[in-house]
């Protein structure tokens, strides 16, 4: 259990709250993967917002300056129109936060949740656009709920003792992934979209495995785990059998991936050059991997990959 403390606790120091990226976005694959753009958090601004990138690290875009307000976790909608994000600010010796849907160039921001009474966090949405499945801890623990993409019907899907959170959901809408702290050691659980049939899908007692994402075309599932004594990208099938390590680097940590709408690419962070982190590309089977934001001062994270969009 002190281990599996330890390793939260690390995380919510390091990144402010739980951190999740936007699945199941699809596009058309006669595009070149060019034409699509990365996501992510900055504090490069001297404030934590949502920037936009293309997916080769050039032309980063501030979308998001709402200081003292920290911006994080953007997913992109299906259609690449709309992103999600957790918004937060510090409350009554807490860190309160609430799931934003903004344009795609940052305009429109609007609050969908509506819940003071809590944190409202990693924002993933449905393959059709329609739902937003989410994490929130209004009921005293962290559990995954899902609502309409205007925010209205918001349904608890899952009910725990431990922290259920950072849900994925599968391409073709019938199954979420999400992280689950429900015995000495974080999992990776899969259910229906209905919250039925709850299943552990990593069951490795050795280290921690932590936020799941979906390849688009449903095969395999992506995460980070601890198990071999530091946090490394990991790549399973989509039941949980062949798990492979993907990136190696003692030293540091890696960790939130993301894939390119095409499944040839990951996008991760990593504080491997520096105290800071920063964003990483590399190929699916690990090779190429490649710093692409280079922000020598500042912490660049949490990066979500868009589906294509025209040029």
């Amino acid at each position: 259990m002190t281990k599996k403390i330890r390793l939260a606790a690390l995380m919510l120091s390091f990144l402010g709250f739980p951190l999740s990226c936007g699945e199941g976005d699809s596009g058309s694959s006669e595009m070149p993967l060019e034409a699509s753009k990365i996501a992510f958090s900055s504090d490069r601004g001297g404030y934590t917002g949502i920037y936009v990138m293309n997916a080769d690290g050039t032309n980063p875009t501030v979308l998001t300056n709402d200081t003292p307000r920290r911006d994080q976790n953007p997913s992109w909608s299906p259609d690449g129109t709309q992103i999600a994000f957790a918004s937060g600010i510090e409350c009554s010796n807490a860190f309160c936060s609430e799931i934003y849907v903004m344009n795609a160039d940052g305009t429109n921001q609007m609050n969908i949740t509506n819940d003071a009474s809590g944190k409202n966090y990693s924002p993933s949405w449905s393959p059709d656009g329609t739902q937003i499945a989410f994490a929130t801890n209004r009921n005293n623990t962290a559990e995954i709920y899902v609502m309409n993409a205007d925010g209205t019907n918001q349904t608890r899907l899952t009910n725990a003792l431990g922290a259920d959170v950072s849900p994925s959901w599968s391409p073709d809408g019938t199954q979420i992934a999400f992280q689950a702290g429900r015995g000495d050691m974080y999992e990776i659980y899969v259910m229906n979209a209905d919250g039925t049939s709850q299943m552990n899908i990593t069951n490795d007692e050795s280290g921690n495995d932590f936020f799941p994402s979906w390849s688009p075309d449903g095969t395999q599932i992506a995460f980070y785990s601890d198990r071999d004594g530091n946090q490394e990208i990991y790549v399973m099938n989509a039941d949980g059998t062949n798990q492979a390590r993907l990136t190696n680097d003692a030293s540091w940590l890696d960790y939130h991936p993301s894939w390119s709408p095409d499944g040839t690419r990951i996008t991760f962070c990593s504080t491997r050059d520096r105290d800071n982190s920063q964003v990483y590309v590399m190929n699916a089977d690990g090779t190429n991997q490649t710093n692409i934001t280079n922000d020598a001062s500042n912490d660049d994270c949490s990066p979500s990959w868009s589906p294509m969009l025209t040029p």
